[in-house]
């Protein structure tokens, strides 16, 4: 197995060799998982951006418009941790049912039961305020709290 770090722990000052297994080993553990997490825009959806963070770290930022309707992203766990917490934080901007744009907050947070090797879909629902992360093929992998996150601020202009 390779790791990033191989490189850069080669490029070191010559130490012992169990000193360096050992540093490969820890580098190579600290990320011992994965996930993917998927969104797409929705035909009223004019443009989304969300900030998506894994417990308290931001693992990814999906940018959605016309040119860019659907987008998955590669989420790595760390090693030894099975639950994690997630927030999705950021703006969609719709056009509503009367022709008027509007810009939503998306501000949600949740927590992922055994994520790895899944494909979650980041979801809006309620008129575009209420957001979350599922898998459909086992809605128990993951909760939302149905409350805005106290993570996210709001933009200031």
């Amino acid at each position: 197995m390779f790791c990033a770090l191989r490189k850069a722990t080669l490029a070191l000052p010559r130490l012992p060799a169990a000193l360096t297994s050992l540093m490969l080993l820890q580098a190579c553990a600290a990320h011992a998982g994965e996930f993917h997490i998927s969104d797409s825009k929705a035909s009223d959806e004019l443009s989304e951006v969300t900030r998506i963070y894994i417990d308290g770290t931001l693992a990814a930022t999906i940018r959605l418009d016309d040119k860019t309707q659907e987008k998955t992203v590669k989420v790595m766990t760390p090693a030894g941790r099975v639950e994690h917490t997630y927030t999705l934080c950021g703006q969609i901007t719709i056009r509503n049912p009367e022709g008027m744009v509007e810009t939503h907050e998306v501000s949600s947070d949740g927590i992922l039961h055994h994520p790895d090797g899944r494909l979650l879909y980041a979801l809006g629902s309620n008129n575009f305020t209420e957001f979350y992360l599922l898998d459909p093929d086992d809605p128990d992998a993951s909760e939302h709290h149905t409350s805005h996150s106290r993570v996210c601020s709001t933009p200031v202009s």
